[in-house]
């Protein structure tokens, strides 16, 4: 009952056509776009039309700005406003994985480059990132020898893995964020003063929330009406002293700490209240 082999078919696809699939069927993609920027202060309305403008230009873009301030916002919104927007957005944050694994993660290993390497080897997030944009979130915690690496593949647009010697060609568009004063980070020698330079070619800085004051009102507003539907609460209305009182807070976490808050304040709230000073629980 043996089976004879009659045919193999042997299928070829091109590298590009299976890093396409590959990033369709992760969901490698940016959802947000700058309609979904929330704001009405002037430095803050400044910053959003800067980042339009730059959001077809090839050149690196540096995203500055306190933790909750909304870099990945910026970055999803400009590659959505870019002639990118229908490849990958790839995603990573330097600052949340080990030190030792920062390079593998970005351009890839070959097979028995390290104890544990996956068989057959495995794509950084420069080659996933193939014709679309990399963010690179926290870049100012990426380790010294792995910013000479990417000083290299920003100036050769080429990415050669871990263990490797193939060389392989991209076009990646970067942008990078970090809550760090890169400057004082490379006077502390923390942080290579030629990437510096290399990266901060369009930088962006987010204003932090107490800064615009004005929005937190606007923030209040949407979040309560966000919350509301995703937790089939009703809320009557907000008196002005839990406006007052949110708006004399310093918001150290900016506008993920005021999403936060409100989520906590629309959970303990019941039905048909009005939110005032007694549901604050800052």
């Amino acid at each position: 009952n043996k089976k004879n082999i009659i045919d193999i078919i042997c299928v070829f696809k091109e590298v590009k056509k299976v890093r396409k699939l590959a990033n369709k069927i992760m969901g490698r993609q940016a959802i947000y776009t700058f309609d979904k920027i929330i704001g009405q202060n002037k430095d803050f309305l400044k910053t959003i039309e800067f980042a339009k403008k730059v959001s077809d230009s090839k050149s690196t873009i540096l995203i500055m700005g306190e933790s909750g301030t909304g870099k990945e916002l910026f970055a999803q919104s400009i590659h959505n406003a870019s002639s990118r927007r229908n490849k990958p957005f790839i995603f990573l944050n330097c600052g949340a994985i080990p030190r030792e694994l920062v390079a593998s993660e970005l351009f890839g290993y070959v097979e028995g480059a390290f104890t544990g390497a996956k068989r057959g080897g495995h794509p950084g997030k420069f080659e996933l990132a193939d014709g679309g944009t990399i963010f690179l979130d926290e870049i100012g915690d990426m380790p010294l020898d792995t910013q000479v690496n990417l000083l290299r593949v920003l100036e050769t647009k080429q990415v050669v893995r871990v263990g490797g010697h193939e060389v392989i060609p991209v076009d990646v568009r970067v942008i990078a964020a970090t809550h760090k004063n890169l400057e004082r980070e490379v006077q502390l020698g923390n942080f290579r003063q030629d990437l510096y330079y290399r990266l901060n070619v369009m930088p962006i800085r987010i204003p932090a929330l107490r800064e615009r004051k004005e929005d937190i009102k606007i923030l209040i507003d949407y979040f309560l009406e966000k919350f509301c539907i995703k937790m089939g609460k009703v809320i009557k209305g907000i008196s002005n002293s839990f406006y007052k009182g949110m708006m004399s807070y310093n918001w150290p976490g900016n506008v993920r700490e005021l999403q936060n808050v409100m989520q906590q304040v629309i959970n303990m709230a019941e039905n048909n209240e009005v939110l005032n000073y007694k549901h604050l629980p800052i």
